[in-house]
C-alpha cells in the first residue's frame, strides 16, 4: 500500500486531459490528492479541472506534435512541481481507411502524433527520471496492437510501433529505477470513435468487403446503436492500481474483449508457428550441429 503523503507528493504528467483515458485518469489522480499536470490543445477543455483542483494542477497548452510545446510544457512542470513521477503518454487519434485509400499526408500525420510524439515526450522527461532514478511511464496503446481489423492498418501500425518502444525502452530503464507499462484498451465507453477518429474519404470499391465490418461498427457507435462495454473510470483505477504496484507489469490489458482478443491471437500465432515450424527451422546450413542453441540476442 503507497502511503498517502506518497500520494500527495507524486506528479503526474498526461497527455491529452480534454477527453477519454486521459481526462478520466486526470479527475481520479486529483480526487486522491495527488497532482496532475494537465495538458490539451485547448486549455479551454481543461479550466474546469484546474479550477476546481487549483492547488494540485498545473493545466499547460500543449500539442506533442510540436517539440518547441513539449519542451516548454516539462520546463514548465519542472519549475512547478520541481520533478515528474509518472508519464502518461495518452494523446493520439485513429485514422479508418484501407492501407491504399490513405493519403501519405495522413499517414504522416497519425505517426507524427501517435509514435513521434510519444518519442518527443520520452526525450524530454526521461533526463529528469533519470536525475532522480526514479519514474513510471504510461503508453496507452490499445488492443489493436495485436487484433488488426482490415480497415485500421494505419492506426494499428502506430500502435505496434509504441509497443516495440516500449518493451525496449523498458529494458533501458529498468537499471535506473524507472518502470514502463504499455496499456491496452478494448472498447470503451469514451469519445474516441465520434471526437478521435479520422474517416478517410477516398474509398476504393474492391476493399468495401474487407473493411465493411468496421465502418458498420463505427457508424453504429456513432448513432448511438451501440453502446461500449468499458468504463474510463474503471480503467483510470485499474492503471493507478499499476503504478502504486512495486512490479507493475509491463502489459496492462483492459476489458475482457481484450482479454479475449489477444488471446486469441497468440493462439494464432502459436498454431501458425508450429504448423510451419518444420520448413522454418531448415533454414540453417546443413554443417550446423543440430543442437546449437542460437543466442536470444537480436544483433
Amino acid at each position: 500500500m503507497v502511503p498517502s503523503s506518497v500520494y500527495q507528493s507524486r506528479v503526474w504528467f498526461i497527455t491529452g486531459c480534454s477527453s477519454g483515458f486521459g481526462r478520466a485518469l486526470a479527475e481520479t489522480v486529483l480526487e486522491r490528492g495527488e497532482r496532475v499536470v494537465l495538458t490539451a490543445r485547448n486549455l479551454q477543455n481543461v479550466e474546469n479541472l484546474a479550477t476546481s483542483f487549483a492547488n494540485q494542477t498545473l493545466a499547460v497548452q500543449l500539442d506533442v506534435t510540436k517539440p518547441e510545446e513539449v519542451q516548454q510544457a516539462v520546463k514548465q512542470a519542472i519549475a512547478k512541481f520541481g520533478h515528474i513521477d509518472i508519464l502518461v503518454n495518452n494523446a493520439g487519434y485513429g485514422t479508418l481507411g484501407a492501407i491504399e485509400e490513405v493519403s501519405d499526408k495522413a499517414v504522416r500525420r497519425q505517426f507524427e502524433t501517435n509514435v513521434f510524439g510519444v518519442l518527443e515526450m520520452l526525450r524530454v522527461v526521461l533526463p529528469y527520471m533519470r536525475q532522480q532514478r526514479s519514474g513510471h511511464i504510461l503508453n496507452i496503446s490499445s488492443e489493436a496492437a495485436f487484433v488488426v481489423g482490415a480497415g485500421a492498418g494505419i492506426y494499428c501500425s502506430t500502435k505496434f510501433a509504441l509497443e516495440g518502444t516500449s518493451e525496449a525502452l523498458a529494458k533501458e530503464v529498468a537499471p535506473l529505477g524507472i518502470k514502463v507499462t504499455i496499456v491496452e484498451p478494448g472498447s470503451f465507453r469514451t469519445d474516441f470513435v465520434t471526437r478521435s477518429l479520422v474517416v478517410c474519404d477516398t474509398r476504393i470499391k474492391d476493399y468495401e468487403t474487407a473493411t465493411e465490418n468496421l465502418r458498420q461498427i463505427v457508424q453504429d457507435i456513432q448513432d448511438f446503436k451501440i453502446e461500449e462495454q468499458g468504463d474510463p473510470k474503471k480503467a483510470a483505477l485499474a492503471m493507478i492500481q499499476a503504478v502504486d504496484c512495486e512490479n507493475p507489469p509491463l502489459r496492462l490489458a483492459l476489458g475482457a474483449d481484450a482479454i479475449s482478443g489477444i488471446n486469441n491471437k497468440l493462439e494464432s500465432i502459436k498454431a501458425e508457428l508450429d504448423a510451419w515450424k518444420e520448413v522454418s527451422v531448415n533454414t540453417t546450413f546443413d554443417q550446423v550441429v543440430a543442437n546449437k542453441t542460437r543466442s536470444n540476442a537480436i544483433l
